[in-house]
């Protein structure tokens, strides 16, 4: 049976494991990004209101997400990459982990219209703590967009709501579904929102650890798939959900996707890395359509002090010249890395499915309502045997 952190989110709430759904590959202990060690996830979850939509009054229905490679240590940079599948949507702060190939401090996501508000409060979340190596900070903030459920133009995230996710962050099981960044978020026409999975490589593969955690706000209803049954045809009959952001044939909304790892790779190897995450969304049926931003960042906790801060030249006639330091980093070969390109595909394709087994029903402005998938009628569809059917 496995751990029974694979089956349940801390509040009780089942994960896919939970109902029954066949996922291949090795899960950590709370199949979660948190077991890559040091990782922290941390949530605030904003939901106030029913009714009428009033623009900056309500209802409102999202939240930010804060995950911190190195907990509160942000000064102590980790190797990074970054992939963009379909770039409508943002991630600020990618440009310097791209030049560089690391990332300094955390990843945040939000809905899309916050962005400005999370990347300002990190800004002073760091200069306030002293946590940057730089008088300066490029925080990597990501969104996708809630506004079907929540006042978006109401612009209801806060400094301090920015603060609570980064202060509250800690290691161990991971909540899923309506919370953080994924509150007000739909996935595949059925509610979804924030997922994670893990998976844990042999020894002979060198035992490391890869985890995912996802904000899902994407897919068309018609082409959710789950170990290959086209669960999105089955189950899909109310056209308005499948009708949320376009056409059922359609791909449309975002998914941001964050890779972690304790194995040593590089910023190029991580680019690399990045790009698997795609595998994982299309497993599930994603096709990255023209409105969907699919965005991928990854990072590994491996190689502590590879960047260290920066210090003056002693060019002084009066001073001993010292030359920088010389980091000395491990590196896998890049022969060592299919089984990694293989956790992170099956990881991600489990946690976007966490994301909406873990997700609940959920009424935002006017009335607007995304239903969860479910689970009974998941479970007996998954028991039965299903060729696709046109529409």
């Amino acid at each position: 049976m496995g751990s029974p952190h694979w089956h349940a989110t801390p509040s009780g709430l089942v994960r896919g494991r939970g109902i029954g759904l066949p996922f291949p590959g090795e899960p950590g202990p709370l199949n979660a990004i948190t077991d890559v060690a040091g990782v922290e996830v941390g949530y605030s979850t904003i939901i106030r209101g029913d009714g009428r939509l009033v623009v900056g009054e309500g209802p409102v229905r999202t939240g930010v997400t804060a995950i911190l490679p190195r907990g509160k240590n942000f000064k102590d940079p980790v190797f990074a990459g970054f992939f963009s599948q379909n770039g409508n949507g943002e991630m600020t702060g990618i440009h310097w982990v791209k030049e560089s190939g690391f990332l300094e401090g955390p990843v945040m996501i939000t809905n899309t219209h916050s962005v400005g508000t999370v990347r300002d409060s990190v800004i002073d979340w760091e200069m306030k703590h002293g946590a940057t190596q730089y008088p300066w900070s490029l925080p990597v903030v990501a969104e996708t967009y809630d506004g079907f459920l929540n006042d978006i133009n109401g612009f209801h995230v806060t400094h301090d709501d920015t603060w609570h996710a980064i202060d509250t962050a800690a290691a161990g099981r991971v909540a899923e579904g309506n919370v953080g960044g994924g509150t007000g978020m739909a996935c595949f026409g059925f509610k979804g929102g924030t997922g994670t999975a893990s998976r844990v490589l042999s020894a002979a593969q060198g035992g490391y650890v890869i985890g995912v955690l996802v904000q899902c706000n994407t897919g068309s209803a018609h082409d959710l798939r789950i170990a290959s049954v086209p669960v999105g045809q089955a189950l899909h009959q109310d056209r308005r959900a499948e009708l949320l952001y376009g056409a059922d044939h359609v791909d449309t909304g975002s998914i941001i996707i964050v890779v972690a790892t304790n194995a040593p790779l590089t910023g190029t190897q991580l680019d690399r890395l990045a790009r698997r995450a795609t595998l994982g969304l299309g497993r599930v049926g994603g096709t990255s359509g023209d409105g969907s931003g699919d965005i991928f960042v990854s990072f590994s906790t491996a190689n502590p002090g590879a960047d260290s801060a920066p210090r003056p030249f002693r060019q002084g006639a009066a001073e001993t010249p010292t030359a920088p330091p010389v980091s000395q980093i491990g590196m896998l070969p890049n022969w060592a890395m299919s089984p990694i390109f293989d956790a992170t595909v099956q990881a991600t394709e489990e946690a976007i499915i966490n994301a909406m087994v873990g997700a609940r029903t959920m009424t935002g402005i006017n009335g607007n309502t995304i239903k969860a998938v479910p689970h009974e009628d998941l479970k007996r569809l998954m028991g039965e045997t299903h060729s696709p059917t046109a529409w």
